[in-house]
């Protein structure tokens, strides 16, 4: 599959049927498809759809990268894992899967995390990149990488109840004209913490599939240079459009970003990217709390997160309502903070450092570190 082709087998033919008697397809069009080479980003909630669309669709080779496992959560939105896949690497579920779905589709797998260091290198190797990341560090080294190697890439995002498409590529703007820089960490809330309702990623990740499908061909509008925004709730659709800035630190007529950059993760841990007092594993805070029953636990995560799971003896100060709510946590004693993965507890600590507080510890990995470590009787979600 590596070579360029011509040929058509008659499984393939008829396989592709109802797709090359579109005019604008055709014979031409699907040896677009046959012969392209595509890299998915992310082979979680976005990256499914596009995944299962695309091999069915043809597209001769689909390159996955994803250095996770499957997880229980993951399955309400990521469509290409079920339930016999449980710690399984993602890309290796995702090639099964794939491989029942079109079986001439050449499947590559990459069990890795796309980063600074190997972007370049990996992105090379493809003509085209689907953005299936959840998260924004590795949404900057797709758009940065791509900038360098003069190639188009697919963005999608999802949020809760609301998803974003666009395609960004030479000569137009790239992602940085819009947002220049990642937030600092722990800002914006992961899916993990913020939530997102399953059909989300897969209405994105449709229409990912959707303009890949018209890149390859060479048909239709592409979105390049418009933002599709998705609201699930009122089910409307609008458009943004998107212009080139003069002054990108990218791909502006002054540019001063000249190699791809990494950005701490999302949820990295206070300890690295704050100054606070501290922070403590799980299993060294199980070890203090059987010594001292009466440790101050702070959970600063929603009231809906704690009626699902929680750690007894903790004590409930939502993050949303913190400043408001904050006055009865004591002050000479530590406080052991934490939340659902360690994002949300960073930003209490660093409010309520600014409010006098000192003896504060950031709990790392949160109440998912707790269940998957101390007390797997607290259901993971």
């Amino acid at each position: 599959m590596d070579k360029t082709t011509d040929n058509f087998s008659p499984e393939e033919k008829i396989r592709y049927a109802r797709q090359t008697i579109l005019p604008m397809i055709g014979h031409e069009g699907q040896l677009r498809l046959k012969n392209a080479r595509l890299l998915i980003v992310g082979a979680g909630g976005l990256g499914s759809a596009p995944a299962i669309y695309l091999a069915a669709a043809g597209v001769g080779t689909i390159g996955l990268i994803d250095a996770d496992t499957v997880s229980l959560s993951n399955l309400h939105r990521q469509i290409l894992h079920s339930t016999p896949d449980i710690d399984k690497p993602k890309v290796v579920s995702a090639r099964e899967k794939l491989a029942h779905i079109n079986p001439d589709v050449n499947i590559v797998t990459h069990q890795k995390r796309l980063n600074a260091d190997n972007a370049q290198t990996l992105l090379a190797g493809y003509d085209l990149v689907i953005d299936g990341t959840d998260n924004l560090p590795s949404r900057y080294v797709i758009n940065d990488a791509c900038f360098f190697l003069n190639k188009n890439f697919i963005f999608g995002g999802v949020h809760q109840f609301e998803g974003q498409c666009s395609v960004f590529g030479p000569g137009g703007p790239c992602y940085r004209c819009i947002f220049r820089e990642p937030p600092p960490p722990g800002e914006m809330p992961s899916c993990a913490e913020a939530g997102v309702i399953g059909v989300v990623p897969g209405i994105i990740g449709l229409m990912q599939a959707n303009e890949a499908i018209k890149w390859i061909c060479r048909i239709g509008e592409p979105l390049a240079g418009r933002l599709l925004i998705f609201d699930a709730l009122p089910a409307r659709w609008r458009e943004v459009k998107i212009k080139k800035d003069p002054e990108c630190p990218l791909c502006g007529a002054h540019p001063t970003i000249h190699s791809v950059k990494e950005y701490a993760r999302p949820c990295a841990t206070a300890a690295t990217t704050t100054d606070i007092a501290g922070e403590i594993t799980v299993r060294e805070l199980k070890q203090l709390r059987d010594q001292q029953p009466d440790l101050y636990l702070l959970d600063v995560r929603e009231q809906m997160e704690w009626d699902f799971a929680r750690i007894e003896g903790a004590h409930l100060k939502p993050l949303s309502i913190l400043e408001e709510n904050f006055e009865d946590i004591p002050k000479d004693k530590p406080v052991y903070c934490f939340c659902k993965l360690g994002g949300r507890s960073q930003r209490a600590i660093e409010f309520l450092k600014s409010q006098g507080y000192s003896r504060l510890v950031n709990v790392k990995g949160g109440i998912q570190a707790w269940s998957a470590e101390i007390d797997p009787a607290i259901p993971q979600y």
